[in-house]
C-alpha cells in the first residue's frame, strides 16, 4: 500500500466516518442540530488526527484557503444559530474549496483498498 495507516491516522478515519454519518443523519432527520454538531465536531477531530494538527492547522490558516475556512466557519455559525440549511451548504462549499487538492491522493488510496478499490475502478 502506498499510504501507512498509523494507529492515529486510523482512529482519524474512524472519526471521519462517524462524522460523516452523523452528518448524513442530521441531513436527513430534517436537519437535527445535534446530529449536525455531533458529526462537526468528530469530523474536525478526524481531520486533525488524519492529517496531524500542524498541518490541519496551516491548512486552515492559510491565505490561499481563506475562503474556504471563513465559508466552513460561517457555516457553523448558521448552523448554531438555527439556521441549518444554510450553514450545511455554507459548509459543503467551504470543504471543497478547503480539500480541492487532496481528491487525487484521496483517489489513489481508495484505489488500493481491497473491494472498495475494484468498484471504483469498474464504475469510472
Amino acid at each position: 500500500m502506498a499510504y501507512e495507516l498509523t494507529e492515529q491516522k486510523k482512529i482519524g478515519l474512524g472519526l471521519l466516518g462517524f462524522g460523516l454519518f452523523f452528518t448524513f443523519l442530521g441531513v436527513v432527520l430534517f436537519f437535527d442540530r445535534g446530529l449536525l454538531a455531533l458529526g462537526n465536531i468528530f469530523w474536525l477531530t478526524g481531520v486533525a488526527l488524519l492529517l496531524g494538527f500542524r498541518s490541519t492547522w496551516n491548512l486552515i490558516t492559510s491565505k490561499a484557503n481563506i475562503k474556504g475556512s471563513a465559508s466552513f466557519l460561517l457555516g457553523l455559525f448558521f448552523l448554531f444559530v438555527r439556521w441549518p440549511i444554510v450553514g450545511i451548504i455554507l459548509e459543503i462549499y467551504g470543504c471543497l474549496v478547503l480539500f480541492g487538492r487532496f481528491w487525487p491522493s484521496v483517489k489513489a488510496f481508495l484505489y488500493e483498498v481491497p473491494m472498495l478499490g475494484w468498484i471504483i475502478r469498474f464504475l469510472f
